[in-house]
């Protein structure tokens, strides 16, 4: 930041001097040739006088620091102090014109004898003739060296900037760089709203690690105390038969029990894992344009027998639309809110899938003819290990993850989730994608 805030200020200053430079110079060359064009004019002046009294003569005996040429009404040139006669007709030069007409005459120009940009004064003298002056713009030029010191003024004027600038960035940085953000204040006033927003967001972050850490902890009781359940049951069944307690039959059911409880147990790991995933945003950088209603459609095929056991009908309504996302994740959220309509309805209930597009949005829909969530659970359904009816889920071998991997998978595909239900007449879950998304 010192080096920013040294580097603008620097250059602003290098701007200004240059500037400064540049209208200190104008001003000058433009009051040095005034002076010099001031000076042709008054030695003319004088030189007319002699020239009306001596002639030529007078001009002579003139020691001329500048060019004098004497120029006859018809533009010949009668006298020249620089070159030999005969020299070229000035009829058609500017100044000389000027001062046939008008009386005087001036400009700059290039010299057709010395090939030099040269000032010229012309004056009309009293028998007709013209009397020129003129003096090279590098003898100008030159009388600007005067103020040559000038620039080394400048140039000490510029490194004092530079020092300068360079303290004030640091006198500026400071403060900011002795901020304590744990209690974060500032002596610039202006600084005011961005020293809030950092206390803002500080206690935002303390918040917010502090619900994580209430969160994981939760988590961590819940997941022992569900990992617990069936391990249980497993112990006990697998102490049993080990003891010959169990024996012929009652082993065999024991067995199946053991079974179960594992597969209970496996379904609960893998569920954790994909919401390990999802929290870690690990599912995976591929995306690929996948077609909702196909995808329902190969989920609802997969879900079949299990909805045969309860007599439950399954359907797919709307058309195509496509999303760009995770295929296997997006089939996973699709899975779990069917599995879930199949296994809280009623004997020989519906499950109905719609695929559709909305004002640009994909949309997907679960509904079902099942016992419904009431009011007061509806908002905490999508928490981990959360049930509304905990021996119903347990009989039916839930893990309570599955809404949370539907509402996490939502959040990656930037996807909304809305819940509608009805206690006794049915569950239904909108997920809503971006527009465009397809």
């Amino acid at each position: 930041m010192i080096k920013t805030i040294f580097r603008n200020t620097f250059l602003v200053g290098i701007l200004v001097l240059i500037l400064c430079a540049v209208l200190f110079f104008g001003i000058q060359y433009s009051q040095v040739k005034d002076e010099a064009y001031d000076a042709l004019r008054q030695e003319a002046v004088y030189a007319e006088q002699g020239l009306m009294l001596s002639g030529d003569a007078y001009l002579q005996s003139l020691d001329h620091a500048n060019r004098v040429t004497w120029i006859s009404s018809d533009g010949s040139v009668i006298y020249d102090s620089e070159y030999a006669l005969p020299v070229a007709s000035q009829k058609d030069c500017p100044e000389v014109q000027a001062a046939m007409a008008e009386g005087e005459g001036e400009g700059i120009r290039k010299s057709e004898s010395s090939g030099e940009n040269t000032m010229y004064y012309a004056r009309k003298c009293s028998d007709g003739t013209v009397l020129r002056l003129s003096r090279p713009l590098s003898a100008v030029r030159q009388a600007l060296i005067v103020v040559s010191p000038v620039m080394w003024v400048l140039v000490l004027v510029l490194l004092i900037s530079g020092v300068l600038a360079f303290r004030v960035a640091k006198q500026i940085v400071r403060p900011i760089n002795d901020m304590d953000l744990d209690h974060p204040e500032s002596t610039y006033p202006e600084l005011a709203p961005l020293v809030g927003k950092i206390r803002e967001q500080k206690m935002t972050i303390q918040e917010e690690v502090s619900q994580r850490e209430s969160l994981r902890r939760e988590f961590t009781a819940n997941v022992s105390h569900e990992l617990k359940t069936p391990l249980t049951s497993i112990s006990g069944f697998a102490e049993l038969i080990a003891e010959g307690v169990a024996t012929g039959d009652k082993a065999k059911e024991f067995s199946k029990d053991i079974y179960k409880e594992s597969q209970r147990l496996l379904a609960l790991i893998e569920d954790i894992i994909k919401l390990s995933k999802l929290d870690e945003d690990a599912v995976g950088p591929e995306h690929e344009q996948v077609d909702l209603y196909d995808l329902a459609a190969d989920v609802l095929n997969g879900l079949r027998p299990a909805a045969e056991k309860q007599n439950i009908s399954l359907q797919l309504t709307g058309d195509h639309a496509e999303v760009s996302g995770n295929w296997q994740l997006l089939s996973e959220m699709v899975y779990n809110l069917c599995d879930n309509g199949i296994k809280y309805n009623h004997f020989g209930g519906t499950v109905t899938v719609d695929v559709s597009v909305q004002d640009e949005q994909p949309r997907l829909s679960v509904e079902d003819t099942g016992i419904g969530i009431a009011k007061e659970h509806q908002k905490r359904v999508f928490e981990r290990f959360y049930r509304v009816d905990k021996s119903h889920s347990k009989e039916i071998g839930g893990t309570g993850l599955g809404l949370s991997i539907v509402k996490h998978g939502a959040q990656y595909h930037n996807a909304q989730v809305k819940l509608e239900s009805e206690p006794g007449i049915g569950t239904k879950v909108i997920l809503e994608f971006p527009k465009n998304n397809g």
